[in-house]
């Protein structure tokens, strides 16, 4: 049983049905029938009228019809056949010259594309690299300080450039030295360690005594290690001009005269490394700087161009088709030529 009941039917509904109909017919003139007939066109490679297709992709009729007087000229037809063979080669070779206009509309289109996608890598890369230049340049003025103790800021900031490869291996090397001088008692993210070391601390505090044995304090740290020793042990690069400590001495006292000196060698690498590195990303800036001002090669246009292997081979299959359909035509059409003149000869004779 319907939950809706249909609505009944009266005269005057079936007789405004009819008239409605009447209306609903579709276009009635030749103009909107053929505008009905094209709007659901996409290429109009198998359109059957010529003049839907032309007239909707913005094609000139008039040198379609001068193409078919031109052809007519040349195999000039004698009956419905050759008409017809003529007319269907004015045809293919219309739509071989439809396919070469798509084929460089498609190559303008994603050559189109390509240049904004360009400019957008451009731009973003640009940035990345300043903004690279100007952390590497911040951590190697900090690396020059004789006392330098990686923080959990520098990293992280080495951390992010790593992810974003700007460094390539380079980066890989600075954050291992950047690990080595890292602030004591701390983990590999600059985060420190005083919960292990007091519950540490508290264990053997117990365990001292259970056993009867007296409580030891912590070792108090060792001063750090005077200018004229730094100096001494700085070798060839001894020489450099870097940042000296405060008046107060060095601001991690707990880190023991001889780790400073282990300390020293890999913070001199780490500067080294800092400091060239910030030469390359900064002449890289200014190559795609120049780059951007002289604008993209033929060769980078001519590829940014192409098409999809699976377009292109479409085209090259449409176009070799309709080759061989000229061919075939206008053989057809001289054989036809010849048997008429050949059919001619005897009764001119």
């Amino acid at each position: 049983m319907r939950l809706v009941k249909s609505p009944t039917l009266t005269e005057e509904k079936m007789a405004a049905n009819r008239r409605n109909a009447i209306r609903s017919q579709g276009p009635i003139t030749d103009e909107g029938k053929a505008r009905v007939a094209a709007a659901q066109l996409r290429h109009g490679f198998y359109a059957q009228s010529p003049e839907v297709p032309l007239d909707s992709l913005g094609e000139d009729v008039g040198r379609y019809e001068e193409l078919l007087e031109g052809l007519r000229r040349d195999f000039p037809p004698t009956g419905t056949l050759e008409e017809q063979l003529v007319s269907r080669l004015a045809r293919v070779l219309w739509l071989m010259d439809r396919a070469e206009r798509r084929l460089e509309g498609e190559h303008l289109r994603l050559a189109k594309n390509a240049a904004v996608a360009r400019e957008n890598h451009r731009d973003a890369r640009l940035v990345r690299l300043k903004m690279a230049v100007e952390t590497l340049s911040s951590l190697a003025r900090a690396a020059a300080r004789r006392h330098y103790v990686c923080s959990r800021l520098d990293l992280e900031a080495m951390k992010n450039l790593c992810q974003q490869r700007v460094m390539g291996e380079m980066g890989e090397i600075a954050r291992n030295l950047l690990l080595e001088l890292r602030e004591p008692d701390t983990d590999e993210d600059g985060f420190p360690l005083e919960d292990e070391k007091e519950e540490m601390n508290r264990k053997a505090a117990k365990m001292r005594l259970v056993l009867g044995l007296p409580l030891v304090s912590p070792p108090a740290a060792a001063p750090a290690p005077s200018t004229e020793t730094e100096d001494a042990s700085e070798g060839e690069e001894g020489t450099e001009d870097e940042e000296k400590d405060p008046p107060n001495g060095p601001l991690y006292p707990s880190v023991l005269a001889f780790e400073w000196g282990i300390r020293e060698r890999a913070r001199k690498r780490l500067k080294n490394i800092l400091a060239r590195q910030v030469e390359v990303l900064e002449a890289q800036r200014q190559d795609l700087l120049k780059e951007s001002a002289t604008g993209p090669s033929v060769y980078e246009l001519s590829a940014d161009a192409a098409p999809s292997p699976a377009d292109g081979l479409l085209l090259r299959r449409m176009q070799d088709a309709n080759m061989r359909e000229v061919r075939r035509l206008s053989n057809m059409l001289r054989k036809l030529q010849r048997r008429e003149r050949a059919a001619a000869q005897p009764e001119a004779r």
